[in-house]
């Protein structure tokens, strides 16, 4: 029973730090734009040039796969 005595203050003072980094957080306006990171993947990257070796993938099909 002399636990709670030391959880439950500790959990009340971590939820008020996690409040108000919350809030801050809000109003330095870090959580304005939840849309954009999400949809930045879907974005194709620049192609390579046809004349960079990387860019051609060849299949000699001489692996040892099963």
């Amino acid at each position: 029973m002399s636990v709670i005595y030391v959880v439950l203050p500790l959990a009340l003072v971590f939820a008020l730090v996690a409040v108000v980094v919350f809030v801050l957080q809000v109003r330095s306006g870090q959580l304005d734009d939840l849309d954009s990171p999400a949809l930045r993947i879907l974005h194709d990257d620049d192609p390579a040039p046809k004349d960079d070796p990387k860019s051609q993938i060849t299949d000699s099909g001489d692996d040892d796969r099963g």
